[in-house]
C-alpha cells in the first residue's frame, strides 16, 4: 500500500503562496490537510483558499493533528530549530525552509535530535534540483580543471528597508539570523557545496552603509573547498539600481561558465569552441522537484540527500563570514 504524506504548514507566507504551497498536492501521494498561523483571520483564510481542511493558530496542535504526518516550517529562521525539533519528537518528519536554522549551532541541535529520533529533516534548497542549475554541473567538463570561483550580487534597498517604524524580519538579526545576506547567500553557497564539496575555511568583512537598518548591507569573503579550489564573493544590499547583478562566474583551465541564482538569466558558456548560452525554464512551481524527491523518500520509494546533515555546512559558512563562530 502507497504511504500518503499528510502535510502540516507551519507558517502561511509568502513563500508558500507560489514557491512551494501549491507543488504538495501535485505530487502522487501528497496532501495539505493543516495550516498553523499566528493571524487567526489570515491561517483561516488562507486554509479557505487553497482547501485545507484543518486550521491552527498554535504550532504544537497542528503537529498533534492525528491526520497530519509530515510538518512544512515556512516560518522566519529564528523558529525553525524549536519548530523541527517539536515535530521530530512527534514522529513526524520535517521539510524546513532555508536556511535550515538562524545559527549553526541550532544546525547542530537539530541534527542530534533528527539522528536520536530517526525521524529526517529535510531542507528546502530546491535550487540543486532545478533543470537550470542541473545544466551548470552538466556543463563543468567542458571548461576543464576548475579554478576559482566568484560571486557578485548587488541591489537596491527594497522600499521596506526605509520603514523604520516596521522593517522586514529579513534585516532583523534574532529573527533571521543576519541581514539579507542570510537570506539569499545559502542558496548561492548551498549550490556551489553541492557541486565543489564542503567549504573548509571562510572568512569576511561586513559594514552597514546605507544605514537603513542594524544589520550588515555588504559583505566580502574568500573561502576554499575541500578539494582546494578558492572563491570569493561580494554581496551588496544598498547598491544604485544601474549596480545590480547577480552573477556566479565558475572559472576553469579550458574556459568559464556564467550563470545567475535569482534571474534565472541565461548560462554562458566560454571555451575553445566559442561562446554558448543555454536558456533553461523553470517548472510552474520551483520547490516541485524537491518536495517530490521528498514524498518518494518517505513512501521508501527513493533517497533524498536535501537533508539537513548536508545543509549545515552553508549555516558554518554564513557564520565564519559574518564572525558569528571563530
Amino acid at each position: 500500500m502507497n504511504i500518503i504524506v499528510k502535510w502540516g504548514f507551519i507558517g502561511c507566507g509568502e513563500a508558500t503562496e507560489k514557491k512551494s504551497g501549491p507543488a504538495f498536492p501535485l505530487v502522487k501521494g501528497s496532501d495539505v490537510v493543516a495550516v498553523m498561523g499566528r493571524d487567526r483571520e489570515k491561517t483561516r483564510n488562507y486554509a479557505k483558499r487553497h482547501n485545507i481542511p484543518n486550521w491552527y493558530v498554535d504550532a504544537q496542535s497542528l503537529i498533534d493533528d492525528p491526520q497530519v504526518n509530515a510538518v512544512y516550517i515556512a516560518t522566519p529562521p529564528s523558529s525553525h530549530a524549536t519548530f523541527a525539533i517539536m515535530a521530530m519528537k512527534a514522529g513526524k518528519p520535517v521539510y524546513v525552509e532555508k536556511p535550515l536554522a538562524a545559527s549553526y549551532e541550532d544546525c547542530a541541535r537539530i541534527n542530534r535530535i533528527s539522528r536520536e529520533t530517526g525521524v529526517p529533516c529535510f531542507v528546502a534548497y530546491y535550487r540543486r534540483y532545478l533543470p537550470y542549475f542541473m545544466k551548470v554541473k552538466e556543463l563543468l567538463p567542458r571548461i576543464g580543471n576548475v579554478l576559482n570561483v566568484q560571486i557578485r550580487f548587488s541591489v537596491p534597498p527594497r522600499d521596506l528597508d526605509y520603514n523604520r517604524e516596521n522593517l522586514p524580519w529579513r534585516v532583523q538579526p534574532d529573527i533571521a539570523g543576519g541581514g539579507y545576506f542570510y537570506d539569499l547567500a545559502p542558496h548561492q553557497i548551498d549550490l556551489l557545496q553541492d557541486m565543489f564539496g564542503c567549504i573548509l575555511f571562510a572568512e569576511g568583512y561586513t559594514a552597514n552603509r546605507g544605514g537603513l537598518y542594524r544589520a550588515e548591507d555588504t559583505v566580502s569573503a574568500c573561502f576554499k573547498f575541500e578539494n582546494g579550489i578558492p572563491g570569493s564573493g561580494s554581496w551588496c544590499f544598498v547598491s544604485d539600481e544601474s549596480s545590480k547583478e547577480d552573477l556566479i562566474e565558475i572559472f576553469g583551465s579550458k574556459g568559464t561558465i556564467k550563470f545567475s541564482v535569482f534571474t534565472f538569466t541565461p548560462i554562458e558558456l566560454r571555451n575553445e569552441e566559442g561562446t554558448q548560452t543555454f536558456n533553461i525554464p523553470n517548472p510552474p512551481y520551483v520547490q516541485l522537484p524537491l518536495i517530490r524527491n521528498i514524498v518518494e523518500h518517505l513512501q521508501h520509494k527513493g533517497i533524498c540527500t536535501c537533508d539537513s546533515v548536508s545543509a549545515t555546512p552553508t549555516n558554518w559558512v554564513l557564520d565564519k563570514i559574518l564572525g558569528k563562530i571563530m
